[in-house]
C-alpha cells in the first residue's frame, strides 16, 4: 500500500485509509473507466465496506488532484477515468460501455475564437457505437 499512500500524498491527498483503499483498487492495473456505482458495488463484491458517499467523496477529492476525469456521456451518466493523458473515448451505447480512443490521427478544426480572458482547455470527443442493423 506504500505505492499508494506515496501517490496520494503526492498528488495533495490525504491518506487515509478508506482513500488508500479505494485508490488501491483503481490504480492496481490499466486504466479504467466507470461509475461511482460500478466501484461501490466492486468493492462490496470483494468484501470491502465502503460507503457510496465515502465513494463520492473520496473521487471528488481525487478528481481534485488530478488522480482522475470524469467523461459525462449522457445527463446523469457520469464515469470517472484513470487515464489523465489528452485521450478521446469509444461508447458502446448498448453494452454501455466506455474505452479510450487515442487522438492519433483525429484532427479537431473550426474551433471558436473566444474574446477576453476565456480559452480553450480542452475538446472532449466521444464516439458512440452501437449495433449494426440487419
Amino acid at each position: 500500500m506504500q505505492d499508494v499512500t506515496e501517490k496520494l500524498t503526492a498528488a495533495g491527498v490525504r491518506p487515509t485509509r478508506q482513500r488508500e483503499l479505494i485508490a488501491s483498487h483503481l490504480f492496481a492495473g490499466d486504466n479504467r473507466h466507470f461509475t461511482a456505482e460500478e466501484l461501490h458495488t466492486e468493492l462490496l463484491d470483494g468484501d470491502m465496506r465502503v460507503s457510496l458517499a465515502t465513494i463520492y467523496n473520496t473521487l471528488g477529492s481525487f478528481l481534485k488532484a488530478g488522480l482522475l476525469k470524469t467523461v459525462s456521456v449522457d445527463a446523469g451518466c457520469l464515469y470517472y477515468d484513470t487515464n489523465t493523458a489528452p485521450h478521446y473515448h469509444l461508447y458502446d451505447e448498448d453494452g454501455q460501455k466506455l474505452t479510450d480512443l487515442e487522438p492519433k490521427g483525429i484532427v479537431v478544426k473550426g474551433l471558436p475564437e473566444l474574446s477576453g480572458d476565456q480559452t480553450i482547455d480542452r475538446v472532449d470527443i466521444i464516439v458512440r457505437t452501437r449495433p449494426r442493423e440487419l
